[in-house]
């Protein structure tokens, strides 16, 4: 595939549906299920479910698109100087999966020439996929989706991932959004990021993330009618910090001078 335009958008989106559709078993048949769990590098739980669904991810995106790069958390990059770049996170949430929890859920991102323009969110033991992209729309199991517009801090629902987190590295940054928000809720993981495209909650505050988490969730964000970006307000690359921030624009700009330093 050469180019992007409003045809080969069509294939891509109904190819990276069925891509995530035929990989969806893989981590369900290990799901609430005796599974050996591994400690990474960064002492993050690792099993092998994560390391199947990407590699069945992997064989799908590339037996459709065998010319296009692959970026994924567990097997690493192929092909980065591709004009078209698959970003995968087999298990988004892997501490739910071991632990029983429904709330994980599997990510799947497009690059083209660099920039995000296609994320499918599919959450397995939901039923869930939700999908979105520039000149696209945003859509939840096929229902057109919407963030909810004009809500302040003061009267907003902030979901905020990594709480501990942020106390250790970001307390006062923590402490001004708590004293402000309206509702300020604990969360994890990704589907933060479906209930704020769907109008569901009106924030996400994350941090610790790594660019196979934010990339597939950026052009579904974005597509709802948000701005998802770093803490400084800055966009979303493979070089940045971790920490995110995505909301409705002017909530935005109110939740960037809540959590800038000082």
């Amino acid at each position: 595939m050469t180019g992007l335009n409003a045809a080969s958008r069509g294939v891509l989106i109904g190819a990276a549906r069925q891509i995530m559709q035929a990989a969806r078993d893989v981590p369900m048949d290990h799901f609430r299920k005796a599974l050996a769990v591994e400690a990474k590098a960064d002492e993050s739980p690792v099993t092998a479910a994560d390391r199947a669904t990407e590699a069945r991810l992997r064989a799908e995106i590339s037996a459709r698109f065998p010319d296009h790069g692959i970026y994924g958390e567990e097997y690493g990059a192929h092909g980065m100087e591709a004009e078209f770049l698959w970003i995968i996170d087999p298990i988004d949430g892997t501490k739910s999966f071991i632990s029983g929890h429904p709330m994980w859920g599997m990510l799947l991102g497009l690059l083209y020439r660099g920039a995000p323009v296609l994320g499918v969110v599919q959450m397995p033991a939901l039923g869930e996929i939700a999908w979105g992209g520039p000149r696209i729309g945003a859509f939840l199991n096929g229902a057109p989706i919407a963030a909810r517009q004009g809500v302040a801090l003061d009267r907003a629902f902030v979901c905020i991932n990594e709480m501990q987190r942020i106390f250790v590295s970001d307390r006062a940054a923590l402490e001004r959004l708590l004293r402000v928000a309206r509702y300020a809720r604990p969360t994890a993981d990704c589907y933060s990021y479906v209930q704020l495209a769907a109008g569901w909650v009106d924030a996400v505050v994350d941090h610790g993330l790594e660019p196979y988490d934010y990339l597939p969730v950026l052009p579904l964000v974005e597509a709802a009618g948000c701005v998802m970006t770093d803490w400084q307000g800055r966009p979303l690359d493979f070089q940045s910090d971790g920490r995110v921030v995505a909301a409705p624009p002017a909530l935005h700009a109110e939740l960037l001078a809540q959590l800038a330093p000082g």
